[in-house]
């Protein structure tokens, strides 16, 4: 596995913090495989953390805009694509394309700092989402679609370390997840209104 991967798209190569399962270049993105029980989650009733889920990140100074479509093959409950903000094992952010308990595609939200605070937004129709990751100042915003043209808001919050961003697939319950990144794109800049669907 080279400790380097050159999307298109993105301006800087970007480094594994885990291993997939498997992983291939594609011309304008990347595909992830999970293994079997991968997640990136700290259940704030209590019991173990579960940080075991491949990720692919890079540094991200200053603003920005990362966004990708995603495909992911659901399998099993949790089964995800993920864009990740990655700050360290016991503070990151994740904006999940997930198979909802009700087997339904969704749009969801998770914050962890020292524990998870997890927010379900909305159901998708098919395999296919577009995620959207922001930073401005010190502030992120998550951002999610269904169509690649209007973007919904879903999470404007930050966090206490600078954080890596990039990609993450998992299957925290299931056997595997693979998790397709397309039409991937990186802007150097911040968005100038979070909640008008720009």
């Amino acid at each position: 596995m080279p400790d380097a991967v050159t999307i298109s798209g993105i301006p800087t190569p970007l480094t594994w913090g885990l291993a997939p399962a498997a992983w291939a270049s594609t011309p304008t993105g990347v595909e992830i495989t999970a293994g079997p029980r991968t997640d990136m989650f700290v259940d704030p009733a209590g019991g173990a953390p579960t940080v075991n889920a491949p990720r692919l990140t890079m540094p991200a100074d200053g603003d920005f805009q990362l966004s990708a479509k995603v495909t992911v093959g659901f399998a099993a409950t949790y089964d995800a694509g993920v864009l990740l903000l990655f700050a360290g094992d016991t503070q990151w952010a994740k904006l999940c394309f997930e198979l909802s308990p009700q087997a339904k595609p969704m749009i969801v939200s998770v914050v962890t700092r020292g524990v998870s605070d997890d927010a379900n937004a909305f159901a998708v129709e098919g395999d296919t989402a577009w995620l959207r990751v922001s930073r401005t100042g010190r502030a992120y915003a998550f951002h999610a679609s269904a169509d690649g043209g209007f973007w919904h808001f879903i999470r404007y919050f930050t966090l206490d370390e600078p954080a890596a961003v990039g990609f993450e697939a998992q299957s925290p319950t299931g056997q595997g997840c693979a998790a397709a990144f397309s039409e991937v794109t990186f802007k150097p800049e911040g968005l100038a209104e979070l909640r008008d669907g720009s």
